[in-house]
């Protein structure tokens, strides 16, 4: 049996040229796939094999057969398994690209109708493409993987930052200013109500937001946040609403949802609460009231549910009272207001901070772990800090960056704060104690020419290097008695004999 092209019937309604160029063309398709391919076969209006080329008679031995009258003349589907051809002839579509795996190995493969002159499906064209795909399709397949892995990673990507990025534990400080913060929104966490945030910039009030969300019983669903200063007041309904399908010009022929509805089931985090524009607020608090939004160039109301937890650093009920914020969206979120502590009430935690942040700064930036000498600490801890812990961190990023060592003197932390311009508080105009989480106060240095009895110098100076073990450690006593070489109990002797001299004293 050779390869030639089985016979055709050409369109009678052509032209006599045009007819002899259209079985021209036919023919040589058909020699073309026939050369180039692994593999070709025809099959009838019954699905029977009536053709076979001579690469494809190369398979016939490990499909089973040791002659081709033993395959050709058979119904496909009993001598090819996992064929589809006899759907090709029902449905009268081709199958342009498959895989077809059978005992004769793994193959990509075309079924192609062929139809009569009046269009009815008589038979079917098997082509195998390619007899091992693994190897020919390779780098296409590469790419698809390549394809597919970047899909899923930006699928994770966008998962994780719809999760919340902080728990309780981020929110670092052993004080008891820190400690009634979270315990404030521990509780807030266990209601549905608003949280109102209350604090300046640069206090931690996004973290705990992300905190609230992460021990609520939403934490399994979306954390969205809207900055109001960052988006411009003729974006911000639109940000909030969504858009509607070609809602104008220019708009997303698919529409864009908006940060509610992004959040429903989960929280949206209102930050900068105070910038928010008028006209705005007037919306945000039907929406809040009504549980429904209408997305732009819609008339359709989506319900949903969520959560908010709303931040600023403004004077929320001055601006009430000056009438730039609305009083009735004031109420109707100011239900749990939660006040976040600036740094200067909360010196006792500056030590920890201070051995966190510079942590997380390494980490970033693969370098050294600062070391502060006390001094330096000492010098941290005498600022003002009007930028809060965003402040102190700049301050150590400035310091990671611009110090050859990782060991801090007083003197490049005094170069640091002159050259960025900050206000700089000298320690020695400080209160010369400073309040740590445990009531150990930091004492002054001594002077050189105390005349006092030896055993009173060295107490002092006992007490003086347990309080500075003590801020550097953030109040955590274990860690300050290893600084120190002592044991625990040894430690605890000594606080619990502090204690009583300032108690007779």
């Amino acid at each position: 049996m050779s390869d030639t092209m089985p016979p055709m019937n050409a369109d009678n309604r052509l032209p006599r040229d045009a007819q002899s160029i259209l079985e021209l063309a036919a023919r040589s398709m058909f020699e073309l796939f026939a050369s180039a391919s692994e593999g070709m076969m025809l099959v009838d209006r019954q699905a029977r094999v009536v053709w076979i080329n001579d690469q494809y008679r190369r398979f016939l031995p490990a499909l089973g057969f040791e002659r081709e009258e033993d395959f050709v003349g058979h119904p496909v589907s009993s001598v090819v398994q996992n064929t589809q051809m006899h759907q090709v002839l029902a449905t009268g579509k081709p199958i342009l690209i498959d895989l077809l795996s059978n005992k004769a190995g793994t193959f990509v493969v075309s079924r192609i109708p062929l139809r009569d002159d009046a269009g009815e499906v008589i038979g079917v064209l098997g082509i195998v493409l390619f007899d091992h795909p693994e190897t020919t399709l390779q780098p296409l397949i590469a790419k698809f993987a390549r394809l597919e892995q970047d899909l899923n990673e930006a699928r994770r990507e966008l998962a994780s930052q719809r999760r919340s990025k902080y728990t309780f534990a981020s929110f670092v400080g052993s004080s008891g200013a820190a400690q009634e913060v979270k315990r404030q929104a521990r509780r807030a966490a266990l209601s549905a109500s608003p949280v109102l945030l209350l604090g300046e910039t640069g206090t931690g009030k996004e973290l705990l937001a992300h905190a609230i969300h992460a021990a609520s019983p939403r934490a399994g669903r979306a954390f969205v946040s809207v900055n109001m200063a960052a988006v411009p007041e003729a974006l911000l309904e639109a940000e909030f609403f969504g858009v509607a399908p070609g809602a104008y010009t220019g708009a997303d022929k698919k529409g864009r949802d908006g940060k509610f509805k992004l959040a429903d089931g989960g929280t949206l985090f209102l930050d900068e609460l105070g910038d928010m524009p008028m006209a705005v607020q007037v919306k945000l608090l039907r929406a809040l009231q009504e549980g429904e939004i209408e997305p732009l160039g819609s008339n359709k109301l989506i319900r949903f549910d969520v959560r908010v937890v709303a931040a600023t650093s403004r004077d929320l009920q001055q601006m009430v009272n000056n009438g730039q914020f609305r009083e009735d969206l004031y109420y109707r979120l100011n239900v749990l207001p939660i006040r976040v502590p600036p740094l200067r009430e909360r010196q006792g935690d500056l030590a920890l901070l201070v051995e966190t942040l510079c942590e997380d700064i390494a980490a970033r930036n693969g370098s050294a772990h600062l070391e502060l000498e006390p001094a330096a600490l000492g010098l941290l801890a005498a600022q003002p800090w009007r930028g809060n812990i965003r402040e102190l961190r700049n301050v150590l990023e400035q310091l990671a960056l611009r110090t050859d060592t990782p060991q801090i003197s007083p003197a490049q932390v005094d170069l640091v704060l002159r050259e960025s311009g900050r206000e700089r508080v000298d320690p020695s105009s400080a209160p010369s104690a400073v309040p740590l989480g445990n009531n150990t106060p930091v004492l002054p240095s001594p002077s050189f020419c105390d005349q006092r009895p030896l055993p009173e110098q060295i107490a002092e100076l006992e007490r003086r290097a347990i309080a500075a073990a003590l801020l550097r450690t953030g109040g955590n006593r274990a860690a300050a008695a290893r600084l120190l070489g002592i044991s625990r109990a040894s430690l605890y002797d000594k606080l619990k004999d502090m204690s009583e001299v300032r108690t007779n004293a």
